[in-house]
C-alpha cells in the first residue's frame, strides 16, 4: 500500500524523512550495541533469501515501517556480519559510525566529483585528506594521491601507467594488437601476489604469461635474486620488462616483500615499481611499525586501502604516485562537453583513471581522521597487532598447533598439529574440517588459505570492536572443536 503521506509528485515529505531518519539511526546504534549477541555467519541456504522477496517490484508506492520490517525479517537473517568483533575472516575490516554518518551526508549531497567544477569541494578536500595520509604514513611530498574504489582497481591503473611509460611503443594510440615490432611485455609479482595483478594484465590485453611469479622465502617473501636472474632470462628471450609489484602484506600470510632490494634492482633495470600495501600500508601510521614501508619512498606507485585497517567503510582506497603525468598521459580525454575555464588552475580528478563518474570518498575519510585523530588510530592499530602477538603465542605454547608463517602485523596463519598426525593429507583433511566446525558454530568467523600443499587457518584481526575476550573466544572454539574431531574412534576422526 502506497504511504498516505507520499506526494503525487517529489520526494519523502520533510517531516516522514526525520522520522524514519532518526528512526534508522537509533536502528544503527542498536545493531552497534547489540552485535555481540548477533551471530557473525548466515545459516540461510542458497536461495532462502530470494525466495522470500517478491518476483516484480512493487506498482504503488510502501510505507518504510513495512521496508524496515523486512530488513530484520527478510535482509538481517541472510547477513554475514562483517562489522563483528568475531569476524576474523579475509581482512577484518570496519565502517567506524563516523564514517557510517559521512555516507549518509554524501549520499545527500549525490555529487559527481569528476570536474573540480562539479564539485570543488569534493576535489580539494581529496587532496587535502590523502596529504594528511600520506604525512601519516610518512610518505614523501612528491607523492600525489587519488580515491579509487578497491585495491584492484588501484593496481590495475598502476600497471596501465607503467605501460604508458613505454613512450616509444605508443601503446595508448596504437595499441598492442597486430603490431609484429612490438615486444612481448613482462610483469613481474611474488608467488604471494594478490590476484588482482593476474586480473590486470588480463584486462589490458597484456595476457597472463606477461606475468611472470618470483619465488618466495621461508618467510614468503619475494625473493631479489630470483627476481634479478628472471629479468635477465626474459631480456634475452624477447620480453620486455616493463613493471614489478611488490607487496607488504600479502593476503595469504601478510608477509612483506624487502622492497628496497626491489627498488634498487627496478631503477637499474628501468622498471615501474608498483608497491600493493593495501593491507599492511596502514600499520605505519603506528610510529614503531613505521619500518613496514622501507623502500617504498621509491616506489612509482603505492596502494593502501583506508577501508582495510584504517576504520573507513567500503570502499576507499587510496592510490599514490611519483608520477601523475604518466598516469594522466595513460587516461585523460576530455570532450567538449567536460571542459570547464577552470581547467588551467585546477585538478580534474576523472583525468586520472578509466571513470569518468566519482562519488564523494573523501568526506569519510576525512570525517574518520578527524573524529579519531592520528594518536587515536595509531593507538587501535597497535592494540589488534597486540591481540594477534598474544593469539600467535596461544599457538606457538600449544602441542596441537603450530604456526604456519610470521606474523608481522593482526593476522595469524596456523593449522592444527596433534601428536600422532604426520600424514600431510590427512592433516590439511583434519584442518578443513576444524574451520567447518568452527564457522558452523555461527560465533566466530575463520578463513583459510594453501601455503605450499599445507590447508592453513587464517585468523585476521582489524575490527575497532574487536577486544581480547572476543580472541579469547575464539581459541576456545578452536581447541573445543580440534578435541571433538580428534577423539578416537569418535564420529569426527578424519582418519577412520
Amino acid at each position: 500500500m502506497e504511504p498516505e503521506s507520499a506526494p503525487p509528485f517529489g520526494d519523502m515529505p520533510a517531516d516522514e524523512f526525520r522520522t524514519y531518519g532518526l528512526a534508522f539511526v537509533d536502528w544503527i546504534v542498536r545493531y552497534f550495541d547489540e552485535i555481540n549477541s548477533i551471530p557473525v555467519l548466515s545459516e540461510v541456504r542458497p536461495g532462502d533469501i530470494r525466495n522470500q522477496l517478491p518476483k516484480a517490484p512493487p506498482a504503488s508506492g510502501e510505507g518504510m515501517e513495512a521496508i524496515l520490517a523486512d530488513l530484520n525479517r527478510v535482509i538481517m537473517p541472510g547477513m554475514t556480519h562483517w562489522n563483528h568483533p568475531n569476524f576474523h575472516a579475509y581482512f577484518s575490516i570496519t565502517g567506524s559510525a563516523p564514517g557510517v554518518l559521512a555516507e549518509m551526508v554524501s549520499a545527500a549531497f549525490n555529487v559527481n566529483c569528476m570536474l573540480w567544477k562539479t564539485c570543488p569541494a569534493a576535489t580539494e578536500l581529496e587532496q587535502t585528506t590523502l596529504d594528511w595520509l600520506r604525512q601519516m604514513l610518512g610518505l614523501p611530498e612528491d607523492f600525489w594521491g587519488i580515491i579509487y574504489d578497491t585495491a584492484s582497481i588501484s593496481t590495475m591503473h598502476a600497471i596501465a601507467a607503467a605501460r604508458e611509460q613505454l613512450t616509444d611503443l605508443n601503446i595508448r594510440e596504437q595499441g598492442l594488437a597486430g603490431r609484429p615490432e612490438v615486444p612481448r611485455l613482462r610483469i613481474y609479482a611474488s608467488e604471494q601476489a594478490h590476484s588482482s595483478v593476474d586480473k590486470s594484465v588480463i584486462a589490458l590485453g597484456l595476457g597472463l604469461n606477461a606475468l611472470r611469479k618470483i619465488p618466495v622465502d621461508e618467510k614468503f617473501q619475494m625473493r631479489p635474486e630470483a627476481l634479478t636472474k628472471a629479468i635477465a632470462e626474459d631480456r634475452k628471450g624477447g620480453w620486455r620488462p616493463f613493471c614489478a609489484v611488490a607487496t607488504v602484506g600479502t593476503t595469504s600470510t601478510t608477509s612483506i616483500d624487502p622492497v628496497a632490494e626491489i627498488a634498487d634492482i627496478c631503477a637499474r633495470e628501468d622498471l615501474w615499481l608498483h608497491v600493493d600495501a593495501a593491507y599492511g600500508g596502514s600499520a605505519a601510521v603506528v610510529p614503531e611499525m613505521r619500518h613496514v614501508l622501507d623502500g617504498c619512498e621509491r616506489a612509482d606507485s603505492l596502494v593502501v586501502n583506508p577501508h582495510k585497517w584504517l576504520f573507513v567503510p567500503v570502499d576507499l582506497s587510496v592510490f599514490y604516485t611519483r608520477k601523475p603525468d604518466v598516469l594522466k598521459r595513460a587516461f585523460s580525454l576530455v570532450p567538449e562537453y567536460l571542459k570547464t575555464q577552470e581547467d588551467g588552475e585546477v585538478e580534474n580528478y576523472m583525468d586520472y583513471g578509466l571513470q569518468l563518474g566519482r562519488r564523494f570518498r573523501a568526506l569519510k575519510l576525512w570525517f574518520v581522521l578527524r573524529y579519531f585523530g592520528v594518536e587515536g588510530i595509531a593507538r587501535r592499530i597497535r592494540r589488534h597487532i597486540e591481540l594477534a602477538q598474544a593469539f600467535a603465542g596461544w599457538v606457538d605454547e600449544d602441542s596441537d598447533f603450530e604456526r604456519m608463517a610470521p606474523t608481522p602485523f593482526s593476522t595469524i596463519c596456523f593449522r592444527a598439529h596433534p601428536a600422532g598426525w604426520a600424514d600431510e593429507d590427512e592433516l590439511n583433511r583434519l584442518n578443513e574440517k576444524l574451520l567447518a566446525q568452527v564457522n558452523a558454530t555461527r560465533e566466530v568467523f575463520m578463513s583459510h588459505t594453501k601455503l605450499g600443499e599445507s590447508y592453513v587457518l587464517r585468523l585476521a584481526i582489524g575490527n575497532i570492536r574487536t577486544e581480547a575476550r572476543h580472541i579469547e573466544k575464539a581459541w576456545k572454539i578452536l581447541k573445543d572443536k580440534l578435541s571433538e574431531l580428534c577423539k578416537p574412534g569418535g564420529k569426527h576422526d578424519t582418519r577412520n
